[in-house]
């Protein structure tokens, strides 16, 4: 395995499919809803869940970089008791998380070839099955080869068509005509502190998706042969961090300018939900858009469901396969059970939710928020216990803010169950 200085564009991969899982539910979703509702009420929640956030996942990508195993491996270190706790977190967290993120892809498939309107009926459901076939054979054939490719394809197309259309409807709407968020609006207590936390849990996604980084890291290092330095495996998931985060704002600002600005209500049902998001950008922007926002929104959700397909799959494997003791990286045999368990939980719940796609994503936000305190803790323990090499320790400054952090994550969670 090569070790000496290598090209740039060895190293790109992981943080980009770190983005690609944020940039989906969590932005098309999540913050334009946040913007529609409240304007830039909730910048702060957006801003505050990324900075808290942040130290946990980069973490998993200095923890496979320094050790060459992923987090999974670290926790099975912690001891058997860590491992069943990181794969019961797992099991009860995978199947509304893409439950979700496939309703949502699958109502922009639907939204664009205009399936619903053809058949009279709620197709979205059944579009679902075909987006799920598309994702388990992708990964199936090409493996994290094609993964890689594909993401960074969707990636370019998701950041000229997200930006084209803010900067469309600044000039649409100037900032000073967003009116402030409603005066009966509190995002402490009620309906506010339940969307408040369904908004910062996947923002920019969830935190237990942080063993991920470290499973990309480590496949990105196989595949090239390529192992780098710690700083540029940094570097590159830095990169990754700050395009979601800049898109999650993006992505607010739209459903304020375009949504709240103009008093529309944001879109309820799976297939008028995908019809009204584009349909209003493409008023702002021009109906001559329309194709290119209709195909950006569904190629960003596209990519989100691979990638997580993708994670799930891996870390389910890895986690069956440490508590066995077995060689995690190469079980191949778990990975594709795994694969199409997670892909039969999700169309079931759909299934079960088929017409208001907010109900299973405030599921699948809210549950990944609630575990998000007890992995913040192992990973922030993983990389600061002294098996870790000193080398590769994160800096004073990183975990002090780890340690607000965990605060800040901790007492969220606590508001949310006392409330």
């Amino acid at each position: 395995m090569k070790t000496e200085k290598g090209n740039w564009m060895q190293v790109i991969g992981p943080g980009i499919l770190f983005a690609s899982t944020a940039i989906g539910v969590s932005h098309l979703v999540q913050s334009t809803r946040a913007g529609a509702l409240v304007g830039f009420g909730l910048v702060w929640a957006v801003v505050a869940a990324n900075v808290a956030k942040y130290p946990f996942f980069e973490f998993g990508s200095r923890y496979a970089n320094a050790t060459g195993e992923s987090l999974i491996e670290g926790y099975r270190s912690m001891g058997k008791w860590a491992s069943w706790l990181y794969l019961a977190i797992t099991v009860s967290t995978c199947f509304f998380v893409m439950g979700a993120i496939g309703i949502v892809t699958a109502s922009f498939l639907d939204n664009l070839f205009n399936i619903s309107n053809i058949t009279g009926q709620n197709a979205t459901p059944y579009v679902a099955v075909v987006v799920f076939l598309i994702s388990t054979v992708v990964l199936f054939l090409g493996k994290y080869g094609a993964l890689d490719s594909l993401i960074k394809v969707i990636a370019g197309v998701l950041l000229i068509s997200t930006a084209g259309a803010f900067i469309a409807a600044l000039a649409h709407t100037p900032l000073s005509a967003v009116p402030a968020a409603p005066a009966d609006f509190t995002p402490w207590s009620g309906a506010g502190l339940a969307f408040l936390i369904a908004l910062m849990g996947w923002m920019p996604t969830a935190v237990d998706l942080s063993t991920w980084n470290s499973i990309w890291t480590l496949e990105r290092i196989k595949q090239t042969g390529y192992h780098p330095p710690l700083k540029d495996t940094i570097r590159e998931f830095n990169i990754g961090f700050i395009f979601s985060a800049v898109l999650a704002l993006m992505f607010l600002g739209l459903g304020a300018l375009l949504f709240y600005a103009n008093r529309v209500e944001f879109p309820e049902g799976t297939a008028a939900f995908a019809s009204g998001v584009v349909q209003l950008y493409t008023e702002a922007i021009g109906s001559w858009s329309w194709w290119i926002i209709a195909t950006a929104a569904f190629s960003a959700m596209l990519g989100t469901c691979i990638a997580c397909l993708d994670g799930y799959a891996r870390s389910l494997a890895r986690s069956l396969a440490t508590i066995q003791s077995t060689a995690a990286p190469d079980n191949l045999r778990y990975e594709r059970w795994s694969l199409v368990l997670v892909a039969i939980g999700a169309l079931s719940l759909i299934l079960l939710f088929p017409s208001d796609i907010r109900v299973l994503v405030d599921i699948a936000t809210t549950l990944s928020f609630l575990v998000a305190p007890l992995v913040a803790a192992a990973n922030l323990y993983l990389v600061t216990r002294k098996e870790f090499p000193a080398d590769a320790k994160p800096p004073t400054w990183m975990i002090a803010l780890s340690w607000l952090g965990l605060a800040f994550l901790t007492g969220f969670s606590g508001l949310y169950f006392l409330a």
